[in-house]
């Protein structure tokens, strides 16, 4: 697409729209991903095409793009099991057709591969599927919130090495940038008797999430890939290279490309602040966390993206929050909170908020 977004819409974003190649198409974007516990399995959630990004532009799930959920279950951050949706061009009233494919072994990480087409649905219909599984996909309300003052200056802080600057800042004036907005949901829920037998007898999985585009010679382009909450945000707000680096390649190859990078970028945060005594130390235990970058799980059990652990992430949880304040090892708050969401998320099937 030939539509661009001005600066502050750019650097406004969380995951959303966060590298050149994403904002060319809003569609491929993937601006979140979520891994829960739900009413009969295990909830896999992406969002895409935020309305942020405007709405004379196509909405919906890109026809000639592939949106997989990537499953590790040995923590080699290899897919040993994919979920592939592809769409069809909507409709004279918005709807599209899907299939949902299921890609085991070998094939789990090959792009031409076909697997094995588990079913076929429409988009704002629940689509069944063998075994107790099911999916969803359609126009949601966007459960995630994000401060932008506090946003741009953690951005800002992460790319010069320096304090986050929020002199200026008014907390009691804090205002979720999404609030209102909207977004198109993939939700696929994967029964136990599914999922069990991947994840192994201590039930830990490993999840990201990859959007690709096919390409004129026949092959296929990884646009965007999501695993870790507020990575983006960290690290190439102010680097639109990394930004477009980091959805490229596989999780197996992140610390080898990004390890060094990432280190220094946390290290000189935490130097100007003064919280650790060896700077360059923490933050390779920031990295060794973050990196490869991939959501864990444990099957069957309460998911929780906080301070305490990592395993998986609700639609609700306080990424930033947590992300900001761990990477920088200083508190680090929006000054907002799940209450300035306009949509709320429901407790049962397809879970996300309504875009009403």
């Amino acid at each position: 697409m030939e539509h661009s977004f001005d600066t502050k819409a750019r650097t406004t974003m969380s995951h959303h729209l966060d590298s050149p190649i994403a904002r060319q198409d809003p569609r491929l974007d993937i601006t979140d991903l979520y891994v829960f516990r739900g009413e009969q399995g295990t909830v896999f959630v992406t969002d895409h095409s935020h309305s942020l990004a405007g709405e004379d532009i196509p909405r919906g799930l890109h026809p000639e793009g592939k949106y997989e959920f990537k499953i590790d279950s040995n923590g080699d951050a290899v897919e040993d099991v994919t979920y592939r949706f592809t769409f069809a061009e909507a409709d004279a009233n918005g709807v599209q057709t899907y299939e949902v494919r299921r890609l085991a072994g070998p094939e789990a990480k090959d792009d031409f591969a076909e697997g094995t087409v588990i079913g076929r649905g429409r988009t704002g219909e629940t689509l069944e599927l063998p075994g107790g599984s099911r999916a969803w996909v359609g126009k949601a309300g966007d459960p995630f919130w994000i401060e932008p003052d506090v946003l741009h200056a953690v951005g800002h802080a992460f790319q010069d090495g320096t304090k986050v600057d929020l002199s200026g800042w008014d907390p009691k004036q804090a205002a979720n940038l999404f609030a209102g907005h909207t977004v198109y949901s993939i939700v696929l829920e994967v029964a136990d008797g599914e999922l069990l037998p991947i994840a192994g007898e201590d039930r830990k999985i490993d999840v990201w999430a990859v959007a690709s585009l096919a390409t004129d010679a026949g092959g296929w382009r990884p646009i965007n890939r999501a695993g870790l909450p507020m990575i983006h945000p960290l690290f190439t707000q102010y680097n639109e290279s990394l930004g477009d680096r980091l959805n490229e390649n596989t999780p197996a190859e992140d610390v080898e490309l990004y390890g060094k990078a990432l280190t220094e970028a946390v290290a000189g945060v935490v130097r100007a602040y003064g919280t650790a005594e060896d700077p360059e130390a923490y933050a390779k235990t920031v990295v060794d966390r973050i990196l490869p970058n991939v959501l864990p799980y444990v099957v069957g059990t309460p998911a929780s993206y906080g301070f305490a652990q990592w395993n998986g992430r609700t639609l609700t949880d306080n990424a930033p929050d947590v992300m900001f304040s761990f990477a920088s090892n200083t508190p680090v708050t929006l000054g907002i909170g799940k209450e300035s969401i306009t949509a709320k998320p429901s407790q049962t099937f397809p879970y996300v908020p309504s875009a009403a």
